[in-house]
């Protein structure tokens, strides 16, 4: 790949996303809107919820986790496909850290090490059944979710695995910087990372490439491969960060313990900006839809609306969001 194909396919970006429309300002200034609307609402009806415990040790803590699964699942859909096992595989890391812990008495580093690898290694997994297998990527995840679930809940019979590990425990809920958790300070830093690798690297760049128009990159004579299991092994690498942060801190691996994140992990990446039909948005704006959503759920939450109740408001908002986010002139090669 020479220096001039790579500034040809810059230019080509740049040049489509110079192309706005009305519906492109909506999803740039919607998130905002949006944000600035619940917090005065919320504001409103509950003395308790900008008071700094609960927008930091309740909110920033409570989406930590979350936002590293939409960021994980942010890099399939800005190349245009979909990772659907985000959420299984934190659970499958989460307990098999939990495992090496308690059974095998490995140590809590050296089994974090384990399922980040684990982790990676079945993004890798995902991302070569979906390239070399040519089989559409929702379906190839879908799968491996499957697998994934039963895999964590037969190893333990369906029972959750308590360890004791203080270090690692107070690893994450600990805080380097007074008044900050671990948890936040480290996904701040991982956030950080991924805006980089999607804006200033080559990768993010043919990221985007992919998903705004797959015959282009190809044609420039990139190996198309390579980038997209790159991008199933970055989802892979974050979920598993994300696996560990959440076992380290409750102390303990369940097979229930990922539920709940895939739905709100796809509602933060659309509604944040990053549309189903790929080429836009990306993690910078991931974060938007992860505080949209966490704010919402602890708005309803102190204002006590039913937890049922607030699974059909989350519902509603996939909908808008997906409507409002999607180029439905890609709309037929969506995969």
């Amino acid at each position: 790949m020479s220096i001039q194909d790579t500034n040809t396919i810059t230019r080509w970006i740049q040049e489509q996303q110079e192309k706005r429309t009305f519906q492109d300002w909506v999803i740039d200034i919607g998130p905002f809107v949006t944000l600035l609307g619940l917090m005065i609402l919320f504001s409103l009806t509950s003395d308790r919820f900008l008071s700094f415990q609960n927008l930091l040790g309740n909110v920033a803590v409570n989406i930590s986790v979350l936002l590293l699964v939409a960021l994980a699942g942010t890099f399939p859909i800005m190349q245009q496909s979909i990772d659907l096992s985000v959420a299984a595989l934190v659970t499958f890391v989460g307990m098999t850290i939990a495992v090496l812990i308690s059974n095998f008495g490995v140590g809590g580093p050296q089994a974090i090490l384990i399922g980040i690898i684990l982790g990676t290694l079945v993004g890798v997994f995902n991302g070569v059944l979906f390239t070399k297998g040519k089989i559409p990527s929702f379906l190839v995840t879908l799968g491996t979710l499957s697998i994934l679930e039963g895999g964590a809940g037969f190893v333990t019979g369906g029972s959750s695995v308590v360890f004791r590990e203080p270090g690692l425990r107070e690893l994450v809920i600990g805080q380097f910087i007074p008044g900050v958790p671990n948890i936040v300070l480290l996904t701040l830093l991982i956030y950080g990372f991924t805006i980089f690798l999607a804006l200033r690297t080559k990768f993010g760049r043919y990221t985007y490439a992919l998903g705004e128009n797959e015959s282009v990159v190809d044609l420039s004579g990139v190996n198309v491969d390579r980038y997209k299991i790159g991008v199933f092994a970055i989802s892979g690498l974050l979920c598993a960060i994300a696996g560990a942060m959440l076992v380290a801190r409750i102390g303990s691996g369940s097979p229930g313990m990922g539920q709940g994140l895939l739905l709100p992990s796809i509602a933060a990446v659309v509604m944040g900006g990053t549309a189903l039909t790929g080429g836009v948005g990306g993690p910078h704006r991931t974060i938007l839809g992860v505080l949209v959503i966490g704010i919402l759920r602890n708005g309803m939450n102190l204002t006590g609306v039913d937890p049922f109740f607030q699974e059909i408001v989350l519902g509603g908002v996939v909908i808008i969001a997906v409507a409002l986010s999607i180029d439905r002139r890609k709309i037929d090669i969506v995969k």
